[in-house]
């Protein structure tokens, strides 16, 4: 089995890519540089990579994205509640197809995406729907292409961050801050944007 997954660096990409090589596949990275801010996380997929052994390859698009806010002080319960100032539309569906793309180029038999629906409501390109639409489309654009998997999709953030500890992730081993604070020449992150206190909520939980 031949995977590529889709790897930005974060906790869940970074679990996709421990458990398809933990499974047994022929793994591939596969990360998309679209001018996010210090790209610090391509730089945690490249370490992982090169932990594993896994080859990687980096697409550079020359989006100039929409602005979006980034909240900040949130709690889990207002992140579940509606769709997050921070989303960024047809973010998820670029990737992806650009992902199937290139999967296509190097065989592959599947492409594995981390996006996961549990603590991801306020993102409407984390859901089953996104993914059962995306798959339904892509059969028709790239036909006997590879199939798309979303390892994580009905997990809680809590349940990745111990399948990531199983698989011998370490709570600051993955990069999730939207906001990252730099301060003579370090990098640090905010602590305090949704990914960062989804990050806290969930190593804090299994803590527990």
């Amino acid at each position: 089995m031949r995977v590529l997954v889709l790897h930005s660096g974060g906790m869940d990409s970074t679990t996709c890519l421990y458990k398809a090589r933990s499974e047994g596949a022929d793994v591939f990275s596969l990360g998309i540089n679209y001018g996010q801010k210090l790209a610090v996380e391509l730089m945690f997929a490249q370490r992982h990579c090169e932990r594993l052994g896994v080859p990687r390859e980096v697409i550079n698009v020359n989006w100039h994205k929409p602005d979006r806010e980034i909240p900040t002080g949130r709690s889990i319960e207002e992140m579940r509640a509606s769709i997050s100032p921070a989303f960024l539309p047809s973010r998820n569906a670029i990737f992806l197809s650009l992902a199937c793309a290139h999967a296509a180029g190097i065989g592959a038999d599947e492409v594995h995406t981390g996006i996961n629906s549990v603590e991801f409501s306020g993102y409407p390109d984390c859901t089953p729907e996104f993914l059962d639409s995306f798959s339904a489309m892509m059969a028709v654009a790239n036909p006997n292409g590879p199939k798309i998997i979303a390892p994580l999709l009905n997990m809680s953030k809590p349940q990745i961050a111990a399948t990531a500890k199983g698989l011998g992730i370490g709570e600051h081993d993955t990069w999730s801050c939207y906001r990252p604070i730099t301060d003579n020449g370090s990098v640090s992150p905010c602590n305090q944007c949704d990914a960062c206190r989804l990050h806290d909520h969930a190593w804090r939980a299994i803590e527990a």
